[in-house]
Order: structure tokens, then C-alpha cells, then sequence
């Protein structure tokens, strides 16, 4: 399996803002849909965002609607997620991944051709 490596986590206050970055070493992560996921102390990996091959389609967890927004540069070989209006709900170790794909649309559940990452921590506390 291939990996992904996130980063851009940290500490900050509510209401602010943060950017992850995903990066590929190794392969083209333009062939792939991407998936943004993150793990809160004590319970299970949620879906957060995903984001199709060609960038054109986009998906978000209810929670995180109109405040995250995915993103890819296929040049780079890179996605990000731009995280504003954070709450300290928020706080998690994020992850990406490739995703499982249904036709042109990307589904929030991790495929098998990546493993999970170290992940990059979130904190949102005053």
C-alpha cells in the first residue's frame, strides 16, 4: 500500500482557521480521489471530505458543511483542507486517504490502495 503523508495541524483558539496539506511521495495522487478523515480521543475515524480525481467533485460531513473546504493541486501532488470557523469539537488527528469512488462520485470511506498516515493533530481550545 501506498501512503500519504498530512500535515499543517495545531493548536488553535476557536473560531480560527487552519490548512492541511496531504502529500503523495511516490505516485501520481492525481489518479486518485481523496479522502480527509479525522479520529477524536475515544471514538471511531469519521469521514470528513473527499474530493474526486479531477477535483470537479467535492463531498463534507454534515458537521463540517460550509466551514471546511477540500481542495487539490494536481501539480503539487497535494490536497488540502481549509478548515475556518474551527470549534473546539473539531479537535481530532486528521487523515487522508484515497478513496472508494462510485462512478464520478467519491464516497468518505477509505479504498485500499493507501494506508493510513501518522495523521496531524487538531487542537481547538481558548
Amino acid at each position: 500500500q501506498l501512503r500519504l503523508v498530512e500535515s499543517g495541524g495545531g493548536l488553535v483558539q476557536p473560531g480560527g482557521s487552519l490548512r492541511l496539506s496531504c502529500a503523495a511521495s511516490g505516485f501520481t495522487l492525481g489518479y486518485h480521489a481523496i479522502g480527509w478523515f479525522r479520529q477524536a480521543p475515544g471514538k471511531e475515524r469519521e469521514g470528513v471530505s473527499c474530493i474526486s480525481s479531477s477535483g470537479g467533485i467535492t463531498k463534507y460531513a454534515d458537521s463540517v458543511k460550509g466551514r471546511f473546504t477540500i481542495s487539490r493541486d494536481n501539480a503539487k501532488n497535494t490536497v488540502y483542507l481549509q478548515m475556518d470557523s474551527l470549534k473546539p469539537e473539531d479537535t481530532a488527528v486528521y487523515y487522508c486517504a484515497a478513496v472508494i469512488t462510485v462512478g464520478p462520485m467519491c464516497l468518505m470511506r477509505q479504498g485500499s490502495i493507501t494506508s493510513w498516515g501518522q495523521g496531524t493533530q487538531v487542537t481547538v481550545s481558548a
